[in-house]
Formats: structure tokens, C-alpha cells, sequence
């Protein structure tokens, strides 16, 4: 019994809903870093070139596409968590890792989607032929996000709630 409880300690949930709290909290901060910076070139802009203003959008979504892999990595990680099954500090440190790997990759991508879509939209508002080498590396620092959010799918899948 004694065995259970070393590997099942009370603190446990702490460092799983540590876990949910870094995805949301580091990707939220990304996605709201990303939208404003974005939304300042875009500003900037459209008051030159109104007509593009749709089209500067595309940097918006993607910033905010990254608050989504937070939302679903931190709901994915509460629901593995049952208080009616006991949590081992192995689950709760997994949770840990990979809340911190979704929120970290997520505040990473977020801050570069925001600077390239401030610059970006300046750019294409001066050269129309920029809109595509924009798209291409906003896809390239969307995706910085993403590989966090896989990464974090396959920690979950390695958590297992043993005690006794």
C-alpha cells in the first residue's frame, strides 16, 4: 500500500492542471500577441490601401488558430484526469510536459505569425507580389504551433493512471 501511495501522491493533479493551465495561458498570450501585431500593420495598412484590408486578415486567423491548440490540448489533458481513479505523479508530470509543449511552441508561434504579419501586410500593401511569400512563411510559423500541439497528442497517449 505503501508503494501506491509513492507513486500516487495527493499533488499529483498539481502538475496536471499545471499542464492545462500552460497550454491555454502560453498560447492565449501567443494568439493575442500575434492578433495585435498583425493588427497594427494592418491598421497601418489600410489606411493606404483600403482594398486590402480582407485580404490582410489571413495573419488574424492564423493567430488566433493557435489559441485552438491550447484549448484542445488543455481539454484533452482535464478529461484524462478522473479524481474517481487515482493519478500518479507519472500522469501528472506527462501533463506537465505537454501542456508546457503545446504553450510554449504555441507563445513561439504566435510572436513570430504576429511580427511577419505586421511586416507582411506592410509589404504587400507597397508590393502586391509579396502576398504569397507571405502566406508561405506565416504557414511556416503557423505550423511551429502545430508540431507542439502533435507532440503534445503523443505524450497523452503515454499516461497511465497505476495505483495499486
Amino acid at each position: 500500500m505503501d508503494a501506491a501511495k509513492d507513486y500516487c501522491p495527493v499533488y499529483s493533479p498539481f502538475f496536471g492542471f499545471a499542464g492545462v493551465s500552460s497550454a491555454m495561458i502560453f498560447t492565449s498570450i501567443g494568439a493575442a500577441y500575434g492578433t495585435a501585431k498583425a493588427g497594427i500593420g494592418i491598421a497601418g495598412a489600410g489606411t493606404f490601401k483600403p482594398h486590402l484590408i480582407m485580404k490582410s486578415l489571413i495573419p488574424v486567423v492564423m493567430a488566433g488558430i493557435i489559441a485552438v491548440y491550447g484549448l484542445v490540448s488543455a481539454v484533452l489533458i482535464a478529461g484524462s484526469m478522473n479524481p474517481a481513479e487515482g493519478y500518479s505523479l507519472f500522469s501528472g508530470l506527462v501533463h506537465l510536459g505537454s501542456g508546457l509543449c503545446v504553450g510554449l511552441t504555441g507563445l513561439a508561434s504566435g510572436w513570430t505569425v504576429g511580427i511577419l504579419g505586421d511586416t507582411g501586410v506592410r509589404s504587400v500593401a507597397k508590393e502586391p507580389k509579396m502576398f504569397v511569400i507571405l502566406v508561405l512563411m506565416l504557414i511556416f510559423a503557423e505550423v511551429l504551433g502545430l508540431y507542439g500541439l502533435i507532440i503534445c497528442l503523443i505524450m497523452n497517449t503515454k499516461v497511465s493512471n497505476n495505483c495499486g
